[in-house]
């Protein structure tokens, strides 16, 4: 199987800060290759060469010095990036007297850095059947934790297939985070447009986002893959900390090529109770998620068609919300140019909660782009005057420039 270089990449939430990784170069130092190499269209979206890379663990590399011993087998520095995200949001509610200057987004409100991360990444061991990878967040904007996530794959590559043992934790990308290869949304950290809760039905529920520990056990071949993961819905490091992970959440996904069209269609399950902390009581993790990813081309351009849909229960942790998704992202100008749209259809306790999104994202260069999405809302939830209608509007724009090196 043919590997290349990854950077993996995700973009900022587009109502809260959480650091994530996004067009990081640290994997093209490594490999010696280009970050367009193994991104479909744009950042965060990986394609089919991504993903193999991914599923070997972040350890190929290229022309770069190693060190290498008995039983050693390290890249000669350690790769390392950094990625900056400053946006400007606007929405259209209503902005209190005693608010100036944009102390909320309803009179337009500069995010400076909306993101700063420092990021680690690739090969920490390779022997002829076993290989070690890493990838590590770290935050340098917010306030609390330096490690924002960490996740370190350890594959067994039988042939046929691999098999993956991966510990890891979040502070906010979910339980999916220890591995998956959709763009559609399934983890926040891959998703193919800003404004999250409104092209992805799993963003919209929470199955796809949140603190997240645990212990995944993944199965590929170049059929597809299963992750089966013991989690519990918390950010937990150190010495003694942490929490008995007896949730569960499962993803499978079939990974054809149909009429030319690369293709991922997945589901995903979340079961058990688990707690957040040592003092605090357990929680339902309860949902499920179903999704469809097909990469190739309309009238001649690149393409991505992204179809989400979820549901939590009542008495989850996420709340009573379901919602489907679709998305269409078109590269109109190779290597420069994507416009797309999304439509949700969603609710929440009954309530329907529908957004229209348009996106747009100029790539400046392979490590610097500029996005804006612009979101409609409407339903129920925007015609109840004791929602949010008149506090925070039934808009929302998104303008970011995104930077890393």
């Amino acid at each position: 199987m043919k590997k290349v270089a990854l950077a993996l990449a995700t973009v900022a939430a587009a109502t809260v800060f959480a650091p994530e990784a996004s067009a990081v170069p640290a994997f093209a130092r490594q490999t010696g290759m280009a970050c367009s190499a193994c991104h479909q269209q744009h950042f965060p979206i990986i394609n089919a060469f991504g993903r193999a890379f991914k599923a070997a663990g972040f350890t190929m590399m290229g022309s770069q010095e190693k060190i290498e011993g008995e039983g050693l087998s390290i890249p000669g520095v350690l790769n390392a990036a950094v990625l900056m995200k400053a946006r400007f949001q606007k929405t259209n509610g209503t902005e209190a007297a005693d608010n100036v200057g944009g102390s909320t987004t309803n009179s337009g409100q500069w995010q400076i850095p909306d993101e700063l991360s420092l990021f680690f990444g690739g090969r920490v061991a390779e022997g002829e059947m076993l290989k070690v990878g890493m990838i590590m967040e770290n935050n340098m904007a917010a306030a609390g934790a330096l490690i924002a996530g960490i996740r370190v794959p350890m594959v067994v590559d039988l042939g046929a297939a691999t098999v993956s043992v991966i510990p890891y934790i979040t502070d906010a990308l979910g339980p999916f985070y220890a591995y998956t290869e959709s763009s559609t949304g399934v983890t926040r950290g891959i998703r193919w447009a800003e404004h999250r809760t409104d092209i992805s039905a799993h963003q919209y529920t929470g199955i796809g986002a949140g603190q997240t520990s645990g212990l995944a056990l993944v199965v590929r071949n170049d059929m597809g893959y299963v992750n089966v993961s013991k989690f519990s819905p918390s950010f937990t490091y150190g010495p003694g900390a942490g929490v008995g992970m007896t949730s569960t959440a499962i993803s499978a996904a079939w990974t054809p090529t149909l009429a030319g069209w690369n293709m991922i269609i997945g589901a995903e399950s979340l079961s058990g109770r688990s707690q957040k902390t040592a003092a605090t009581a357990a929680v339902n993790t309860t949902g499920t998620g179903f999704d469809i990813q097909a990469h190739g081309e309309l009238a001649g351009m690149e393409a991505g068609v992204y179809i989400t849909a979820a549901n939590t229960p009542a008495d989850s942790t996420y709340g009573e919300k379901s919602a489907s998704t679709v998305g269409v992202d078109v590269t109109v100008v190779p290597h420069t140019l994507s416009l797309g749209a999304a439509y949700r259809n969603g609710k929440k306790a009954g309530v329907s909660d529908n957004a229209v999104t348009l996106t747009a994202v100029y790539d400046l260069f392979q490590n610097v782009a500029l996005h804006a999405n612009y979101s409609m809302y409407s339903g129920d939830a925007y015609t109840n005057s004791t929602t949010a209608i008149g506090k925070t509007g039934d808009s929302l724009f998104t303008g970011l420039l995104e930077a890393a090196w």
